[in-house]
């Protein structure tokens, strides 16, 4: 089984902005920079007997560029209690529509995306039950503004869980531009 995702990965023009503005929140596990990625869609497991006609599906998709900059700081929460730091991406609408094609084409190909409804973020840190406060870090972080950069493609990548925490390999690129 393969762990899978779909997402952008901004250049070092806006990862360095963003791991720059980490920090601040005991107990938070912060992205690195090589870590810093828009999912658009998180697959979760998935059998490589799919993947060729999930490729398919993704190379079909016809998206104009996407002009990427970061535009303040948002969190997800459970019950309450803060769970996910992240700087909110723009052009919402557009990246929004983006992720609505790579939804239509992962179930196209029967798999089912998991997780919430698509916000266009990028996650600074995950929080667990032990983590400070998030309330200095949220409002000093603002208005945290990225440069905008062209994003001319977005790919199909795998998961690979260790102690040290996440690593991703590239399986596809796909680009942007028809």
């Amino acid at each position: 089984m393969l762990r899978l995702f779909v997402a952008l990965f901004p250049p070092p023009a806006i990862a360095d902005a963003l791991a720059a503005a980490m920090g601040g929140v005991a107990g938070a596990r912060w992205q690195s920079a090589e870590q810093i990625h828009l999912t658009l869609s998180f697959l979760g497991n998935a059998g490589e007997e799919r993947l060729a006609d999930l490729d398919a599906a993704l190379a079909a998709i016809r998206h104009a560029p996407i002009p990427l900059s970061c535009t303040g700081i948002g969190h997800f929460a459970t019950k309450g209690r803060a769970t996910t730091l992240w700087a909110a991406a723009q052009p919402a609408d557009t990246l929004i529509a983006l992720a609505a094609k790579v939804d239509h084409a992962v179930r196209a190909v029967g798999i089912t995306p998991q997780g919430m409804h698509f916000v266009p973020h990028i996650t600074l840190a995950r929080l667990g039950r032990s983590a400070g406060p998030t309330d200095g870090f949220l409002s000093g972080q603002a208005d945290l503004a990225t440069p905008s950069v062209t994003i001319a493609a977005f790919g199909l990548y795998q998961s690979h869980l260790s102690a040290d925490g996440a690593q991703y390999e590239q399986l596809r690129d796909y680009p942007l531009g028809g």
